[in-house]
């Protein structure tokens, strides 16, 4: 008996590339250079092959260089007649096991010791010359089923072996030589092929370290700390602090404003780098008070560095001075400085990225803070001041204010000196604030909201089923849906809605909803008992108007706010009325024409972010460029967006730009000034004398 092992070249080679980057990895778990895959390939090979009693080595590849040598190695010369009796008294050949006794005594067909393979229709003509060895084995194989389920893999196939580096590809390139062809892979490299994760960005900003929680060593310290970990106790201020904690952030406006760009850049990296650092002690914090689960916690801390990272660079960047053309003889030069103080009010669900992003981003063009956290984290607020002040903020530059939104941050609100306010939480509460902002007396102060959304994923009838499945669970359910960008409704063709829809379920139910402190849960608590309370409420209305498509499911007593996925189809994408910041999914199917299906999505009055899922790339780009929305994305999933690269935030009721991680948003913070000077003034321009 001996187990069947086939060995595959590069499968999924790519998405690895892509994991490892996204979860910011020291280097890459897989090769970078298509030799160094080579060679591993051959090592491989000859370990199974020296196997021979429990291991049936299956070779897959279309590479003549690696057939060769596995031929070799196996005692195989393609171009030698066959060599008998060589292992087994029997008189087998290499390649072959011993002839084996039939019941009636005479002798059964050897059986191979090895077999390559090749996929059907591919590497025809290289192996009908290693066929004519009557030695060698190979098995073609092919994809068997619907249509549906195989294009996506045969298109695959189809660029991995019309890759450039492919063995395929270049045999059928005339301008590519046999010794180029036949090259040996063992050769070294200095350096990957490119940058490593860390260096994704450039030499500008290194990427924010993460982890791989499914290796052991990547979460022992994280575990460490979360024993350890005890969250602290914040004193709440009263509404009259505001008052004087205004008049401190006033009154050493003038003094930050003036530090060097520079300066205030590198307090800001010093900052991000002290974070980074102190990974398993924030994750822990995390997990504790906003109930993340480890992979949310590790991506939150990430997004954080990250923030303090880009917006340093950015304001080293706008705040430069910028000279401007015009006639001879004068000088004109634009240049930003920051605004006064600023409110900056930020929300549980992103008690430290979008904490941190807000206030460096103010910290970072010249103002002074007065910073108001969600009453349900303010812990981890209060941690993150602590790790500016020590990297050099200035104790007044940077103020926290602990309390109720109704008190505490009404009262900095309605300060008089106060120059600019920064929100994100519900959308009501962005009215209620710029109505009291317009009320005042004085400067007209500039507000920046990001709100929420009914955030819609549009599905048509060429969708791949499973990428769809996988990209709903992932934006409507990851984070127990307490997402500004999670998925609230799904929009499916009629034609794969029922398919979808299975998938769904199925993938929901495999979702483990318990306690965030154990790395298996998938969906942690919502945030709090008021929470809970008002999303039961609209689950218990969608139970009575709507169809629920997923069973009510057991959740452990002892562990309070615990919601499992909710799933209800309804019957039109106008009865959608109001987001719902929980697990719950509402369903949609449609027919038609899908730009029909967008503008009522559109006509909803949210545009925060917007899911298409389709293999028309010509419908995908008509859709996003009607989408009034801020953040698109097209065959995957609508979380996580990713400073630099994804800039976040929406429109209409869902807020106000300009987008969070984006190259616009630091110019809100800032005041222009525009200097010109006639320099004929001082006799001339000498300029014209000499040119």
């Amino acid at each position: 008996l001996r187990f069947m092992c086939r060995l595959v070249k590069g499968a999924y080679w790519d998405a690895e590339i892509k994991r490892a980057q996204e979860l910011g990895l020291p280097a890459y778990p897989v090769f970078t250079h298509k030799h160094h895959t080579d060679v591993s390939y051959l090592a491989c090979a000859k370990a199974l092959l020296a196997a021979p009693d429990a291991i049936f080595p299956q070779f897959a590849t279309h590479n003549a260089g690696t057939i060769a040598a596995i031929l070799q190695m196996g005692g195989q010369d393609p171009h030698a007649p066959p060599l008998r009796g060589s292992l087994s008294p029997g008189g087998a050949d290499l390649a072959w096991g011993g002839p084996a006794l039939r019941s009636d005594g005479s002798h059964a067909p050897p059986t191979p010791r090895f077999e390559l393979q090749r996929l059907h229709g591919m590497g025809e003509g290289i192996y009908r010359e290693v066929l004519k060895n009557p030695n060698v084995s190979c098995r073609v194989y092919a994809p068997v089923g619907a249509h549906r389920d195989l294009l996506a893999y045969l298109v695959r196939r189809l660029l991995e072996n019309g890759a450039n580096s492919s063995f395929v590809h270049q045999l059928a390139d005339e301008s590519v030589g046999m010794e180029e062809l036949l090259v040996s892979p063992l050769r070294l490299e200095t350096k990957t092929a490119f940058p490593l994760p860390l260096e994704l960005y450039g030499a500008g900003r290194a990427n924010s370290l993460g982890r791989d929680l499914a290796v052991v060593a990547q979460r022992d310290d994280l575990l460490a700390a979360h024993a350890v970990c005890v969250v602290p106790a914040v004193p709440e201020a009263l509404s009259d602090d505001a008052a004087a904690a205004a008049r401190r952030a006033i009154k050493a406006f003038d003094a930050w404003n003036h530090t060097p760009v520079v300066q205030r850049a590198a307090a800001l990296r010093f900052a991000g780098d002290a974070l980074e650092a102190q990974l398993p002690r924030f994750c822990a914090l995390l997990v504790k008070e906003a109930h993340k689960t480890w992979s949310d916690a590790v991506s939150e801390v990430r997004e954080a560095v990250d923030f303090l990272r880009f917006y340093a660079n950015e304001a080293e960047r706008i705040q430069s001075p910028q000279t401007l053309p015009g006639p001879t003889g004068e000088s004109n030069t634009l240049r930003l400085e920051g605004r006064g103080a600023w409110v900056c009010i930020s929300p549980w669900n992103f008690p430290l990225a979008i904490f941190v992003g807000q206030v460096a981003a103010a910290l970072a063009t010249g103002n002074t803070v007065l910073a108001k956290p969600a009453e349900q984290t303010p812990a981890v607020a209060l941690e993150a001041v602590k790790l500016l002040h020590a990297a050099g903020i200035p104790a007044d530059a940077l103020q926290l204010l602990h309390g109720p939104g109704e008190t505490v941050g009404a009262a900095l609100v309605a300060q008089p000196g106060v120059a600019g306010v920064v929100f994100t939480g519900s959308t009501q509460v962005a009215k209620i604030i710029q109505r009291a902002l317009a009320a005042k007396d004085g400067p007209i102060v500039p507000l920046i909201a990001e709100t929420g959304g009914i955030n819609a994923m549009l599905v048509d009838s060429t969708a791949l089923p499973e990428q769809v499945a996988d990209a709903v669970v992932q934006s409507a359910f990851r984070s127990a849906g307490q997402r500004c960008s999670a998925l609230r409704l799904l929009c499916v063709h009629e034609g794969i809605a029922d398919h979808v829809i299975e998938m769904i379920q199925g993938a929901a139910q495999e979702l483990v909803v318990g306690d965030t402190a154990d790395l298996a849960t998938d969906v942690g608590p919502l945030i709090d008992a008021d929470a809970f309370e008002g999303i039961q409420r609209e689950v218990q209305r969608l139970h009575a108007q709507a169809k629920a498509l997923l069973p009510a499911a057991a959740t452990a007593a002892a562990l309070p706010n615990l919601m499992p996925p909710q799933m209800f189809e309804i019957g039109a994408i106008a009865d959608a009325k109001q987001e719902i910041f929980g697990p719950v999914l509402q369903v949609v199917r449609w027919n038609g024409d899908p730009m029909a299906v967008l503008q009522q999505i559109n006509a909803l009055g949210y545009g925060l972010t917007l899911g298409i899922q389709t293999r028309i790339d010509n419908r995908a780009q008509a859709l996003a460029r009607a989408a009034r929305v801020g953040n698109v994305y097209v065959n995957r999933n609508m979380i996580g967006a990713v400073v630099g690269v994804q800039p976040f935030g929406g429109e209409g009721l869902s807020g106000t730009g300009p987008k969070a991680g984006g190259p616009n948003y630091l110019l809100r913070f800032c005041a222009e000034q525009t200097l010109t000077i006639n320099t004929t003034a001082a006799g001339g321009n000498v300029a014209l004398f000499t040119a």
